[in-house]
């Protein structure tokens, strides 16, 4: 991975990071203060908690991310310790779906004369799912690489006794 890859990367993950933080302190800030100027018709605050826990697991993604691009950067990353992050990041993405299973049921109901709104909520939450998945497939790969890894460190150490 190149450095300047590397390096926007990085900028990108910054940026969201810093912005969930912000919207993420202010809807709490909302949420405790009780400055709620709507008129209840929706049930705003599970919305609000609904999305500042969603945040939270973008916010753990992210992280996990910076990491394992970190561990790219040092050669490191075929090693036991990325499982770590990845494992972290599938939990992330499926509490993300999960959550958005939420919204989708909470929406449901304001959603009655077009329930299409509701399908397709429903598609979006399985295409996050589809997401942990991809991941999960990625895991695995790294697990046969790890495993590789390992294989030829204990060939080259037999190598080297031989010679």
């Amino acid at each position: 991975m190149g450095k300047l890859a590397v390096h926007a990367l990085r900028a990108v993950l910054a940026v969201v990071l810093a912005g969930t933080v912000c919207v993420q302190t202010l809807m709490v800030w909302t949420l405790v203060g009780g400055n709620d100027p709507e008129d209840g018709s929706l049930p705003l605050t599970a919305f609000r908690v609904i999305a500042v826990l969603g945040m939270l697991s973008a916010q753990v993604a992210l992280v996990c991310v910076w990491r394992l691009v970190t561990m790219v950067r040092r050669g490191t990353v075929f090693s036991h310790a990325a499982f770590r992050y990845v494992d972290a990041a599938i939990g992330a993405i499926v509490a993300a779906a999960l959550l958005w299973f939420a919204v989708t049921a909470l929406n449901a109901p304001g959603q009655r004369e077009d329930p299409g709104v509701t399908v397709i909520m429903g598609g979006v939450g399985l295409a996050i799912l589809g997401v942990a998945l991809i991941v999960l497939v990625l895991r695995m790969l790294l697990a046969q690489a790890v495993a590789r890894d390992v294989e030829a460190a204990q060939m080259q150490a037999e190598l080297d006794e031989v010679i």
